[in-house]
């Protein structure tokens, strides 16, 4: 049992229970919080920020990241262990994450050292005369970041890292079947002489709990990953004065053009469409192939995923682990089964291998109107379309609320510039799949897709104001 994470006196209002996506054990447990404690966390929160005294220099900030980014790589094993016990993603992909965010602190470090305002180009007019003014960063407040489950230990850098990075106090809420990761590495930034009232995390006992902490005036900034519904509306109640953040899924379209590798993109749609069982918020969903190759692409495709290993996520053999929830699953084979009644054709899976794991599933053509077609489906489905003109594809692609990463197979590169035209998303990969990322990238979901612009440095730089001065020389 894990000790409250905010400076507060007060006992813990209940406690939860932290069990295995795959088997259902019990991994830990951790104290959860009602009103009043967020009430101690935002009390804390504010009365730092408010006080420029107690604000920690920039090499302070700098030695403090440096000595977390130090410890967790004398624990690699171990973090990487914890993350895959709790959010399901197999050890392989979750010692992927382990080291990309332990390079995601390091990136904190760069990029505030690097950090500048800028000058701005005064005497160009007589009314400027005689004056110069330049920019300075300042933190923006109070930052509360609410997180998902998919990536338990990277999405926490994401947010807090650039939070104790620019200065600002910041409270975290990670996600109730994911706080264990969240947990360790806030542990490890205050074994790195991070005071407690830097970074606090909340795990709230109720929705109600979660709306008082984000919704409240002395939010500075609100960075939220997760479902579409919750992040829209969370964002319609926040105070005056407090800026976002949103980052939700998409239906990640890939397009394959002539003339295009065909083992290449096989191989690439593969990991892109099932890692993770699927649950990444840009995973290959949707597969757009000429009518002529569209069944022997798809098959071939059927024919990786009906070999990949399923089983339990901490051993290392396993390429796709469990949903994170049981209701995950049943939701994922409703889809599937209502595609294949419509008219899809199933060419592998198609069913529940127990409770917790869905077989990776290949569908050929399935109707648009299908869910599986227009939602994000965010399990182990991929889903393969023929088409016989390319602006038919394009249209299909750039036909839903969402928008976000998308990619195209094509050697010619004068057909794929014209695709990154065309396409609407926020990043266009060429033979690659859609779900390639690097933190140091722009990150942005459009449309509903999200609000803002993820990344490290591009959150860094919405934690911060600009402040400007304007000296005037005087005769």
């Amino acid at each position: 049992m894990h000790d409250l994470m905010i400076v507060s006196k007060r006992k813990a209002a209940g406690v939860l229970s932290v069990t295995s996506p795959f088997d259902g054990r019990e991994l830990d447990s951790v104290p959860t919080c009602g009103p009043q404690h967020v009430e101690d966390a935002l009390s804390v929160a504010y009365k730092l920020f408010r006080d420029r005294k107690s604000w920690m220099s920039v090499p302070e900030r700098i030695e403090i990241l440096n000595k977390t980014a130090e410890i967790m790589s004398t624990q690699v094993e171990d973090l990487t262990l914890l993350a895959a016990s709790e959010g399901g993603k197999p050890y392989q992909d979750s010692k992927v994450e382990v080291i990309r965010a332990i390079d995601g602190v390091h990136l904190c470090v760069e990029n505030l050292r690097a950090h500048a305002g800028s000058v701005i180009p005064l005497g160009t007019t007589k009314a400027t005369m005689g004056r110069t003014a330049f920019t300075q960063k300042e933190p923006i407040g109070v930052v509360v970041a609410v997180s998902a489950f998919n990536h338990p230990l990277n999405l926490i850098v994401h947010q807090v890292g650039p939070a104790v990075a620019t200065g600002c106090p910041v409270i975290v809420k990670p996600a109730a079947d994911t706080p264990l990761s969240c947990i360790r590495f806030v542990q490890i930034l205050r074994e790195a002489g991070l005071p407690d009232a830097c970074c606090q995390v909340l795990v709230a006992s109720d929705r109600e709990t979660a709306e008082k902490l984000v919704t409240d005036s002395r939010v500075g900034f609100f960075s939220f990953i997760g479902s579409a519904k919750v992040g829209w509306m969370l964002r319609s109640k926040l105070a005056r004065g407090a800026r976002c953040a949103l980052e939700h899924g998409g239906v990640a379209p890939v397009i394959l053009a002539e003339p295009f590798d065909n083992d290449a993109a096989l191989i690439s749609i593969a990991k892109g469409g099932f890692y993770h069982a699927g649950q990444v918020c840009v995973s290959v969903q949707r597969v757009f192939v000429p009518t002529g190759k569209a069944d022997e692409f798809a098959q071939a495709l059927a024919n990786i995923a009906e070999k990949l290993v399923v089983g339990a996520p901490e051993d290392a053999a396993t390429e796709v682990g469990p949903l994170i929830r049981h209701a995950e699953v049943d939701r994922v084979a409703e889809w599937v089964a209502d595609a294949v009644a419509s008219g899809a054709k199933l060419l592998c899976g198609g069913k529940k291998i127990s409770d917790s794991c869905y077989a990776p599933t290949v569908l050929l053509n399935p109707p648009t109107d299908a869910t599986v077609s227009t939602a994000e489906i965010f399990g182990p489905v991929v889903c393969v379309y023929g088409y016989d003109e390319i602006d038919d594809a394009v249209a299909q692609a750039n036909s839903l609320p969402v928008a976000f990463q998308a990619a195209v197979f094509c050697d010619d590169i004068t057909i794929a510039n014209r695709l990154y035209c065309d396409l609407d998303a926020s990043a266009i990969m060429i033979n690659d799949h859609s779900a390639f990322r690097d933190d140091v990238m722009p990150f942005a979901g459009l449309r509903e897709s999200g609000l803002g612009v993820g990344g490290i440095p591009y959150t860094m730089e919405d934690m911060q104001i600009d402040k400007m001065m304007v000296v005037r020389a005087l005769p």
